[in-house]
């Protein structure tokens, strides 16, 4: 399943525009639906959270920040409104909640990798997001097992350690270095080096983000669309972080 949801990320990348926003809202539309299913009990209003990613892409593909903070303003009464259509009403406030949820975590970080997309060398910066992201998380899984002696965050994920930590910062900020000066000329190798910092800083905040719902809700993963390796929120946990993080980052240091 890993290599083609590479190509897959791959091709829509290299294709950009609405193909890259048609992708991201496929996985987004996936990620929220499992999201939703984890807290059926409350009966979060999923069509508001797809109307809403779907609003938020369209802003960031056809207008920039000030747009897609317009929308995800008005998803509020979007999602009160849809909300007052149940034909029950109990539950409504943990019901707008988790449906709003939705739309900020998975909705907005996915409207910042359009934008990233957007920028000048947009290709090659998600591209470069993506390997220190997932490099990273490779690097904290492997850093954890050999040297982990330290828990990093007990209560919310047991296996991650202080030694995981690093090791997966360290080789995130590498591994985005190393593919930026290799494959793009107009990168310079310390602006690789601070944005690719700044993304291996957020991809364990992302995780552990994700960490704490999947436990307050008791599930191990989200879903099973990766067999045993999760859901597609459990792979996208990370990125919806470090898109985020990695647009500002360029908007600051390009």
């Amino acid at each position: 399943m890993a290599i083609p949801a590479i190509g897959f990320a791959i091709a829509i990348v290299a294709f950009g525009g609405p193909v890259f926003a048609a992708g991201v809202f496929a996985l987004g539309v996936m990620a929220m639906h499992e999201l939703y299913d984890l807290a059926r009990r409350v009966q979060p209003v999923d069509i508001a959270g797809f109307l809403g990613l779907a609003a938020l892409l369209l802003a960031a593909l056809y207008g920039g920040r000030e747009e897609v903070l317009l929308v995800l303003v008005a998803t509020v009464p979007l999602v009160f409104f849809l909300t007052l259509l149940r034909p029950r009403r109990e539950n409504a406030s943990w019901s707008i909640a988790v449906t709003v949820l939705g739309i900020v975590w998975i909705g907005l970080g996915l409207a910042h990798a359009v934008l990233l997309r957007d920028l000048p060398h947009g290709g090659g910066l998600v591209l470069d997001v993506l390997i220190g992201t997932f490099v990273g998380d490779t690097a904290a899984y492997f850093g954890g097992r050999m040297w982990g002696r330290r828990t990093l965050a007990p209560l919310i994920s047991p296996n991650k350690t202080l030694e995981g930590l690093v090791a997966g910062i360290g080789g995130g900020t590498l591994a985005f270095w190393l593919f930026a000066i290799a494959y793009q000329d107009w990168f310079a190798g310390p602006d690789a080096l601070v944005i690719g910092f700044a993304v291996a800083l957020a991809a364990p905040i992302g995780d552990l983000f994700e960490s704490l719902i999947k436990r307050d809700l008791e599930a191990k993963d989200t879903g099973r669309f990766f067999g045993a390796h999760g859901g597609v929120l459990d792979r996208l946990d990370a990125a919806l972080f470090t898109a985020v993080v990695g647009y500002y980052a360029s908007l600051a240091v390009l």
